[in-house]
């Protein structure tokens, strides 16, 4: 199945912990490959030759692009007994809505290249504010579906792997604001396809800091 299954990714992108966590949702066996985007592989260019950006899964040779398209791919083709969507239409487009809104609203990289206090404090209060929305969302439920993981906390989950760095770089606390979404974010943690998929805060952390350097000196 590893050579069957081909995971082109770039171990601290949010984006591509989507597709390892619903891959492991599934019980799917498949070949991680590690990219270096400064040195982006021939078969990254030839896979998504309109973007160039990871993450691509192949599929018996065949290449699927974008994170959401590709999480919902892996729920079509592998493990119908436990769908990521729900079976009802309605309750799917409102799954996609809240994923949309994550990708649209919530940009955690944004803080990390604010490089002005004034930047940074615009990203952290457009961050917090689109955070909130989702806790809002998320009320009382244990997963954004209710008792069930599934495609919307897959789709913001990862992004918990970057908390810790962002406070560290731009002081301030996610969990004072947000403590519901925190207390999700611990849930999924305890799923061993979530535990697997995102890294250590603290080598998130030095990502962010040399990502923060080499944009200083630019």
């Amino acid at each position: 199945m590893a050579k069957e299954v081909i995971l082109l990714n770039f171990w601290p992108s949010p984006i591509g912990m989507r597709a390892t966590i619903a891959l492991r949702e599934k019980g799917v066996d498949f070949d991680l490959r590690e990219e270096d985007l400064s040195n982006k592989s021939p078969l990254l260019l030839e896979t998504n030759p309109v973007h160039k950006k990871i993450p691509v899964l192949i599929h018996n040779g065949k290449p699927v692009c974008e994170s959401l398209i590709i999480v919902q791919y892996i729920d079509e083709t592998w493990g119908p007994d436990s769908p990521l969507l729900h079976s009802d239409p309605h309750e799917r487009a409102h799954a996609r809505f809240w994923a949309d809104y994550v990708d649209k609203k919530i940009s955690l990289a944004r803080v990390a290249r604010a490089l002005t206090e004034e930047a940074q404090a615009a990203a952290k209060e457009e961050n917090i504010e689109g955070l909130k929305v989702m806790e809002g969302e998320l009320g009382d439920k244990a997963y954004f579906g209710g008792e069930r993981f599934g495609y919307v906390d897959v789709s913001l989950i990862p992004i918990y792997s970057w908390f810790y760095g962002l406070e560290k770089l731009a002081n301030f606390s996610i969990g004072e604001e947000c403590p519901k979404l925190v207390a999700w974010a611990k849930r999924c943690m305890q799923r061993e396809s979530v535990a697997k998929s995102l890294p250590d805060p603290h080598k998130v952390y030095d990502f962010l800091l040399e990502l923060r350097k080499q944009l200083q000196a630019q």
